[in-house]
């Protein structure tokens, strides 16, 4: 990977982790790490194009069958793909199935662009990830071995303790807090070879230990308000993207579209984006 190298085009491919969720802005929208990253590769590259075409809840064969051939199709110098987590989080997942279903999005993906990025996602510290962590890792397996075989990046994001730690994560328990996505950020900016804004991995300071009640509290509202319904649309067969398409992606047409920074002029911080007309 060469250092500080200039990227001019990023799309985006994915499940809610690169949605953004749980990064919410004031207006209700989410920003997340994509978002993040973005808009720091713009300052390096005038006329930087983005696209985000990630829905929350897609397993690994809606984001095959729904984003990337779109993306593919759009050739960007950078690629991401962050899939296949939600299958393991399913009562009954196929690995086999996944992997297969991973290889095809990788075969489609690495030679549509300069550099397609795969990540090793982070977990939350605690007995529900205990529990899934074994088909965790053996999706982590296959990410390594198809980014060996296609020269793809692997971001790893599992190792980082700093990211397995509860404070980084939202109150639904499932998706990274602000932080948490700052930290994915500069984890992929300096994977691809950009210079080191600080250290993503550094540990949170030590925590005051929570009383009693405030833990039981705690427990009662996210059960109340994220576990139950979460539980109810598995036995339902629903997905909280039911109905959604990505930020950037016209269902319309079929295919993502690219924005661009609102002020080409200013080379950043970048303040706004404009879509880019066909």
């Amino acid at each position: 990977m060469s250092i500080n190298a200039t990227y001019t085009s990023l799309v985006a491919v994915g499940d809610s982790f690169t949605e953004g969720m749980s990064d919410q802005l004031p207006d209700g929208s989410y920003r997340g790490w994509a978002d993040l990253l973005a808009a720091r590769l713009a300052t390096r590259a005038p006329g930087f194009r983005y696209a985000n075409l990630a829905v929350r809840g897609k397993l690994i064969e809606q984001i095959v069958r729904e984003q990337v051939g779109p993306a593919a199709k759009m050739g960007a110098d950078v690629v991401t793909l962050v899939g296949g987590l939600n299958d393991t989080l399913r009562p009954q997942c196929d690995m086999g199935r996944v992997r297969g279903l991973l290889e095809e999005a990788v075969e489609t993906l690495a030679p549509s662009c300069k550099q397609l990025v795969l990540m090793r996602s982070p977990g939350r510290q605690g007995p529900v990830f205990d529990r899934f962590r074994p088909r965790m890792e053996a999706l982590f397996a296959c990410i390594d071995e198809l980014a060996s075989r296609h020269g793809a990046l692997v971001i790893d994001l599992y190792g980082s303790a700093a990211l397995g730690d509860q404070r980084m994560w939202g109150v639904d328990r499932l998706h990274l807090t602000d932080e948490g996505h700052r930290r994915v950020a500069e984890a992929v900016w300096q994977g691809l070879g950009q210079a080191a804004e600080d250290d993503w991995t550094s540990p949170l300071p030590a925590p005051a230990p929570p009383s009693w009640l405030r833990r039981r509290v705690a427990d009662v509202s996210f059960t109340r308000a994220h576990l139950l319904p979460w539980i109810g649309r598995r036995l339902t067969g629903r997905s909280s993207g039911d109905g959604r398409s990505g930020a950037h992606f016209s269902p319309e047409h079929g295919e993502g579209f690219w924005i661009t920074p609102a002020d080409p002029a200013n080379p950043g911080p970048v303040t706004g984006w404009r879509r880019l007309e066909p």
